[in-house]
């Protein structure tokens, strides 16, 4: 077999303004092309177990999430992303409890309007 080059983007959006640049990833005649692979020879991670991927769905291929294993294509843009700092599910039911406060004050105001 004949070693195989894939022309990638990667996009280092975990610090700071996201950064896109061009990568060529050689695959060996033993090797598959996988986001793992492409990482690990891009030297933005040493391995599977890195640090720098401890959290879930880090990592993904044109906006979609992707596994380790996943397989990847000439032309596609390998995304790293940025930790959350705030939870949306949190955000969502604080601002669903505004507005629950919101309507109960205001129901409260139309009965004290009404007995006056």
């Amino acid at each position: 077999m004949v070693d195989q080059t894939l022309d990638i983007w990667i996009c280092d959006a975990r610090q700071g303004n996201p950064s896109l640049n061009p990568f060529l990833l050689h695959i060996g005649p033993d090797e598959s092309p996988t986001i793992g692979l492409a990482l690990i020879k891009a030297g933005l991670v040493t391995g599977k177990d890195d640090p720098g991927l401890a959290r879930k769905g880090c990592f993904g291929v044109f906006g979609k999430r992707k596994e380790w294993d996943s397989p990847i294509y000439a032309g596609d843009r390998l995304e790293l992303y940025s930790p959350l700092l705030i939870d949306p599910k949190a955000v969502r039911r604080k601002k669903a409890n505004q507005n629950q406060d919101a309507k109960f004050q205001a129901a409260a105001a139309k009965r004290k309007a009404r007995r006056l």
